[in-house]
Formats: structure tokens, sequence, C-alpha cells
């Protein structure tokens, strides 16, 4: 099963953040992501059960970038984290969005 797809963030563990609009979008060329105030266009081919990419953004109204990585769970489930630069890493766990339309 692909990666490729638009995913709602269910869960940030140990970090909190408001989730109620928090998503990762992940395509063949790269995709985009919001959590809470951090937002990004993510740079790294999307191809498989797993990525691994560099982003550029905002993280609240302040240039940022980073890495970042996800992998596809047996359960359907999307782990991955956010890493800001010489900053916090975000951990996230998300659940196919019920209305995407580039899902593989």
């Amino acid at each position: 099963m692909s990666i490729r797809g638009r995913w709602q963030v269910v869960e940030t563990p140990d970090y909190d953040m408001a989730l109620a609009s928090a998503y990762i979008l992940l395509d063949e060329a790269g995709g985009e992501f919001a959590f809470d105030c951090l937002t990004g266009s993510i740079h790294g081919a999307c191809r498989g059960d797993a990525v691994e990419f560099g982003w550029q953004g905002n993280d609240e109204m302040e240039p940022a970038n980073g890495d970042g990585w996800a992998e596809l769970q047996d359960d359907g489930s999307l782990e991955g984290e956010i890493c800001l630069l010489n900053g916090d890493s975000i951990p996230f766990i998300a659940r196919r969005s019920k209305t995407s339309s580039t899902a593989c």
C-alpha cells in the first residue's frame, strides 16, 4: 500500500498541539503539511510505504525548515516525525483522510 494521499493527524505523542486541522499530504513529488502554527512544503519523492524528506515553511509566521520521515504501519496508520532545524522534533500519528483525492 502506498503512503501517497491526504492524512489527518490524530495524535502528536508527548507534544501539545491543536489537531483539528492538522494534516500531511504526500504525493509523488513531495507534498505539504500543517501542524498547528507549523506549515511546510515537503521535498522528497513519496514511493512505497515510507519516505524521508526535507521541508521548508513557517513556524508561527517565521521562516523554518528541517527534515522528517513517515512510515505506513501494519494497522493502516501513518507514523512519522517533523523535525525543525536546530529545534523541536514533533512525532505524529495520522489516519488516511476519507476525502483524499490523491490516494493511490
